[in-house]
């Protein structure tokens, strides 16, 4: 989905009837503006040796930075920019400092940053595609690992960070879903009949929009790719939704979290079954930071409570090693990341058996 520029420090470590949607105004919000609050500090790590395998290394910045930000694509792929000195923000005493793994976190390979002197440094990835944002410069993007860069200035996203969101997405400018192909877009032949659009994915040859209307979860379906498409009553199950975000589990099946307005209660949780059908979370804590869907209609929770499991129509504590600091997301090869400050939890594998890494990286 376009537009998931959020704007962040580096130097810091990211329903009482059945539903109804009205057709009107196609308006998306910021993504930034619903995004999770920022991540807190982290405290004392909690995985030990015996339950995560410690990938820690150390690499030569100078003296005095700060812990890096770190962002991974995939298990095997990752990034890390230092931008910070001593809490200071990024300067000419403090140039940016570029950093990129292959293996993991095994090893680091230093990259030539293109504008290591700003005002602020934040960096963005997605698949085969990274992006440095150096205000008040502009952004540089990389589609080969950071060997080359691509300057772009102006408000509008680089294009090829936009294709890189997925085949559908919803364009920031106008509203609208629609179609990429290579470098363009194509509004799609028909727009959903949700009056605000929160995001869009791809499940099983299934096109899914979702968004709120009046508080309400809203959400519609289109199997010929957005020729056609079927309002599907999303069933009240629990009060106002401020934000409702369409996701996929691993196995490809859709599913829907609906985040309460100030965005730190627990969530509500749909998963669709030919239609959607609410996944009830009996014994849930109250609040909530992050949600991952697993398989089989399950989704891991995390907040201040811990992380925990729900299944079966309830909710549990999970055996991971995660902690309540720690932001959940599924990267695009189904690995569970948990990232904090200065350091990021990496769980690859098979369901059932994944492999808990904890990747460490600091300045020597």
């Amino acid at each position: 989905m376009a537009g998931r520029f959020r704007r962040r420090a580096v130097a810091l470590l990211l329903v009482p009837l059945v539903a109804g949607c009205s057709i009107g105004d196609v308006r998306r919000p910021p993504p930034d503006r619903t995004a999770p609050s920022p991540r807190p500090a982290a405290t004392q790590p909690t995985p030990t040796a015996a339950e995560v395998e410690l990938r820690e290394v150390r690499v030569p910045v100078g003296k005095g930075y700060d812990q890096p930000y770190v962002e991974f694509v995939s298990a095997e792929r990752g990034y890390a920019l230092f931008a910070g000195c001593a809490g200071r923000p990024p300067g000419r005493d403090c140039p940016a400092v570029l950093y990129a793994t292959t293996d993991g976190g095994r090893s680091w390979q230093r990259l030539t940053h293109p504008r290591p002197v700003a005002d602020n440094q934040q960096l963005y990835v997605a698949p085969g595609v990274l992006v440095l944002w150096a205000e008040p410069h502009g952004r540089y993007t990389s589609t080969d690992g950071g060997r080359t860069f691509a300057h772009t200035t102006g408000e509008q996203e680089p294009v090829a960070w936009r294709a890189a969101q997925g085949r559908f997405q919803i364009d920031q400018a106008t509203g609208r879903v629609v179609r990429w192909a290579g470098q363009r877009m194509t509004p799609l032949p028909a727009q959903p009949p949700v009056r605000s659009l929160h995001g869009v994915v791809e499940a099983r040859g299934l096109l899914v929009v979702a968004g709120v209307d009046g508080g309400k979860a809203c959400a519609t379906v289109s199997t010929d790719q957005g020729r056609t498409w079927q309002r599907t009553p999303v069933p009240a199950a629990g009060g106002e939704v401020g934000v409702l975000r369409p996701m996929i589990g691993p196995d490809g099946e859709a599913r829907l979290v609906g985040w309460p307005p100030d965005r730190t209660k627990f969530p509500v949780l749909w998963r669709y079954l030919g239609r959607w059908v609410p996944a009830p979370a009996e014994g849930h804590p109250a609040h909530a930071t992050s949600v991952v869907p697993l398989s089989t209609g399950r989704f891991a929770v995390n907040g201040p409570n811990g992380v925990g499991v729900v299944a079966d129509g309830r909710y549990g504590p999970l055996d991971w090693p995660v902690a309540p600091e720690h932001y959940l997301t599924l990267l695009v090869d189904g690995t569970v990341a948990g990232s904090a400050t200065g350091e990021v939890l990496l769980a690859p594998g098979p369901v059932g058996d994944r492999r808990w890494v904890r990747v460490v990286l600091a300045p020597a």
